[in-house]
C-alpha cells in the first residue's frame, strides 16, 4: 500500500497524541480542544466524558461542520442524544468514537477538503 503524507498548508493538522496531550501542528496541547481545519477552538472546557453538556455541542453550530467527530478519550462511548439535539435539529451529523480514532478520522477528512470538526477530550 502507497502511504502519502497530508499536506495541509494553513489549515488546522494533528499531528500527535497521547492520552495527556494533542498536536496540533506540532504545538502541544494539553487539553480537551476542538479542531476544524481553519480554527482551533482552545476553550472547548471539557474535564471529562461525564462532564458534557448541551452547550459543549451548541457552540460550534456557529462553524457549519460538515460533521462532527467526538473523540471520547480511550474508551468508545455513545453520548445521549439530548446532548446533541441542536446538532441534530440542524443536520450536522456526530460521530463518536476514541480520541486517536478521531484524530485520525479528522486528518484524512480535512485533507479532503471537508469541513470537519473534532471535538477531542482528553
Amino acid at each position: 500500500m502507497k502511504l502519502h503524507l497530508t499536506q495541509a498548508a494553513g489549515k488546522q493538522l494533528i499531528t500527535g497524541y497521547s492520552q495527556d496531550w494533542i498536536s496540533i501542528n506540532n504545538l502541544v496541547y494539553p487539553q480537551s480542544l476542538v479542531v476544524l481545519p481553519d480554527e482551533l477552538l482552545l476553550d472547548w472546557t471539557v474535564a471529562g466524558f461525564e462532564s458534557l453538556n448541551e452547550e459543549h455541542f451548541e457552540c460550534l453550530l456557529t462553524y457549519r461542520p460538515e460533521v462532527v467527530l467526538l473523540g471520547t478519550g480511550s474508551t468508545h462511548r455513545f453520548i445521549r442524544p439530548y446532548l446533541i439535539k441542536a446538532l441534530t435539529a440542524a443536520n450536522i451529523p456526530v460521530e463518536c468514537m476514541t480520541t486517536d480514532a478521531a484524530c485520525r478520522t479528522y486528518n484524512i477528512l480535512m485533507a479532503e477538503g471537508r469541513k470537519v470538526a473534532a471535538a477531542l477530550i482528553l
